[in-house]
C-alpha cells in the first residue's frame, strides 16, 4: 500500500490531490484539516487547525500512525494561508506569526516528525511542499506570504541535502502550482488595489479563464509522485511537469 499524509484536504488543491489518489486501490490517504469533506473507505481524517502549533504538537502521533507493509510513504504539506494582504506599516502584528505558523512552522514540525517516525522504513519516502512563485519574486501586499514561501523553499533544499548526506531514501520537493482557482484567489480579487497593485490582473485571470483548476494541478502532482525519480530539482514550477 502507498500511504499519503496530506494537509489541507477539505478543499482546493489538497482535496483534489486526495481524490485523485483515492481513484487507485493501492493508495491510502490520511487527511489533516479542520473540516472533513471526503468520505471514502481508504481515507482517514484527522481534524486539526495547523495555526494552533500546540495542538499540532499534541496530536502528531495521530497524524503519523504506524504503517505496515508500506511500499511508499508521502507527506504533502499543502495547507497554506496568504494572511492579511496589506503593506508593511499597516498590518496587524499577529499576521506574520499566523502566516509563518501555518506556512513554515507546521510543515517543519510535520517534516521533522515524518522523518523520525518512518526512519526505519526502507521504502521510498517523499516530502512534497506546496510552495509558490511568490517565494521567488516579491509581490506587494504579500510580505508575510512571500517570506514564508521563500522559507519553505530553503527548508526543502536543506532537508534534501541532509537526507542525501545521510544516504536515506528520501526525496524532497517544493512545488509551485501556478495561479489556481481556489478560495485564496477569491479573497485576492476582493482586496483593495491600494494594498495590492496586482488586484486587477488577478481579476482578469479569472474573467478570461486563465486560472488552473485544482484538479489539473492534482493530475500534475500525481504524475510527479509516481515518477519522482525523473526530477532532479528540489524547487520547481508546474511547467516542469509538462
Amino acid at each position: 500500500m502507498n500511504y499519503y499524509i496530506i494537509t489541507g484536504t477539505s478543499k482546493g488543491i489538497g482535496k483534489a490531490i486526495a481524490e485523485a489518489l483515492l481513484q487507485h486501490e493501492q493508495n491510502y490517504v490520511y487527511g489533516v484539516s479542520r473540516n472533513c469533506t471526503i468520505t471514502h473507505p481508504r481515507y482517514h481524517h484527522q481534524p486539526l487547525n495547523l495555526s494552533d502549533i500546540v495542538a499540532l504538537e499534541n496530536n502528531l502521533h495521530k497524524v503519523f500512525p504506524v504503517l505496515k507493509d508500506a511500499e511508499k510513504i508521502v507527506l504533502v504539506n499543502n495547507a497554506g494561508v496568504v494572511g492579511e494582504v496589506a503593506y508593511l506599516g499597516s498590518q496587524t502584528s499577529h499576521n506574520f506569526a499566523y502566516v509563518f505558523d501555518v506556512n513554515v512552522m507546521a510543515p517543519a514540525i510535520l517534516i521533522n516528525t515524518f522523518l523520525s517516525a518512518y526512519h526505519a522504513e526502507t521504502c521510498p519516502k517523499i516530502i512534497l511542499n506546496i510552495s509558490s512563485g511568490a517565494g521567488k519574486k516579491p509581490v506587494d501586499g504579500w510580505s508575510a506570504y512571500c517570506a514564508s514561501k521563500a522559507a519553505l523553499d530553503m527548508l526543502s533544499l536543506t532537508v534534501q541535502q541532509e537526507q542525501q548526506l545521510l544516504g536515506n531514501n528520501v526525496r524532497v520537493f517544493a512545488f509551485s502550482p501556478g495561479v489556481v482557482d481556489t478560495a485564496m484567489q477569491e479573497h485576492l480579487r476582493e482586496v483593495d488595489a491600494s494594498q495590492f497593485s496586482a488586484a486587477e490582473r488577478f481579476k482578469n485571470l479569472k474573467n478570461t479563464n486563465q486560472l488552473l483548476s485544482p484538479e489539473v494541478v492534482a493530475e500534475k502532482i500525481y504524475k510527479l509522485l509516481n515518477n519522482y525519480g525523473q526530477y532532479a530539482e528540489v524547487v520547481f514550477r508546474i511547467d516542469a511537469l509538462d
